[in-house]
């Protein structure tokens, strides 16, 4: 380190300008014997001037590789054998410093844990009561249907079980979010196949394109993939596929194409939906931000749907990202939503 320290270099050039002119001066007024025990004394200040900076830089290297370890996580790590004046003065600052340091991140980890259990308690909570609540929605409906002449009766149940799977799909939405964001879920680093994480994402999501009559196509380079967590990045992809499915109308498409290259793997899925409107664009894997609502048609009734609650892609997005990724919206040119999810690979 010594050597590489310009200030080192400008205090010897400026020691050895000051030595010299003394040497002179010596020379001149004292004769070559005075001059010469000036320039040896000299010599012998700047030896003892680098023996003792050298010693100073070698404690400051120790103690910076020691910062070091503890910037990566080391927990043993003591400042004690530092001696030398000011520097032991630091030392023990940075002693101090590690120590807080070390309870504050002890601190985090048992907050951490303490939020993502109470999550899960508050998630069982909610649901217990949700499906309870299905049920006897279902129920009535069927009880309802059976009786006859209660069709308005009949078609607002169903809407309040939709409702209700809605909620259900929100709840777990949202834990998944707040254990992303308090860090407690592990990703795996696995050879993810594609067509498997597209059969997986899908799978799902088959009854509701039947029923919305809306078709689902597939196109998958073989053998592509990526390193990755495949039940993750497939909760992502059909998040996607998910909200590709509800603006996209009866009689549509939705096409999912995969390949990889030297560099990354892509996934593309688009739809023949009317797009994303433009000021919408920026906003659409902001948490909660919706951008625009739909008639839900129900007999009797003018109840209103929201066309999503802007959780599913800002869940996909946390999923992608969280595993190095990328995932980008927009529109193409022929009309329709497009969302680009791309994972590069570590090393090329």
């Amino acid at each position: 380190m010594i050597w590489r320290n310009r200030e080192v270099f400008r205090a010897l050039a400026a020691f050895a300008l000051v030595a010299a002119a003394c040497a002179l001066a010596a020379w001149a007024t004292l004769g070559a014997q005075a001059a010469l025990a000036v320039a040896l004394t000299a010599a012998a200040l700047a030896v003892v001037f680098l023996a003792s900076t050298w010693a100073r830089y070698r404690a400051l290297e120790r103690m910076a590789a020691q910062v070091d370890d503890v910037l990566h996580g080391a927990r043993d790590v003591s400042f004690e054998r530092m001696r030398e004046g000011e520097l032991a003065i630091l030392a023990s600052e940075l002693d101090k410093m590690q120590s807080r340091l070390t309870l504050a991140n002890e601190a985090l980890e048992r907050e951490k844990n303490a939020l993502a259990d109470s999550l899960a308690d508050i998630s069982h909570q909610l649901k217990t009561p949700l499906t309870s609540l299905a049920l006897m929605t279902a129920l009535a409906r069927r009880e309802l249907a059976a009786e006859g002449g209660h069709e308005a009766q009949v078609a607002r149940l169903r809407t309040m079980e939709r409702l209700e799977d809605r909620v259900e799909w929100l709840v777990s939405s949202l834990l998944k979010l707040a254990r992303i964001d308090a860090g407690v879920v592990t990703f795996a680093r696995t050879r993810v196949d594609a067509a498997l994480l597209v059969e997986r994402a899908a799978e799902p999501l088959a009854v509701a394109f039947d029923l919305a009559d809306v078709t689902l196509e597939r196109d998958v380079a073989p053998g592509s993939g990526f390193e990755g967590d495949l039940s993750w990045t497939a909760e992502a992809l059909e998040n996607v596929l998910k909200n590709c499915l509800e603006h996209t109308p009866a009689g549509g498409r939705v096409r999912v194409s995969c390949s990889e290259d030297a560099l990354a793997f892509r996934m593309r899925v688009a739809d023949t939906g009317p797009g994303i409107a433009q000021k919408d664009l920026p906003h659409v894997f902001e948490r909660f931000y919706r951008g625009g609502e739909k008639d839900l048609g129900t007999a009797g009734g003018s109840e209103v749907e929201p066309t999503g609650v802007g959780i599913g892609l800002a869940l996909a997005k946390s999923l992608v990202t969280a595993q190095g990724g990328s995932v980008r919206a927009s529109n193409a040119p022929g009309g329709g939503a497009v969302f680009d999810i791309v994972f590069f690979k570590a090393v090329v």
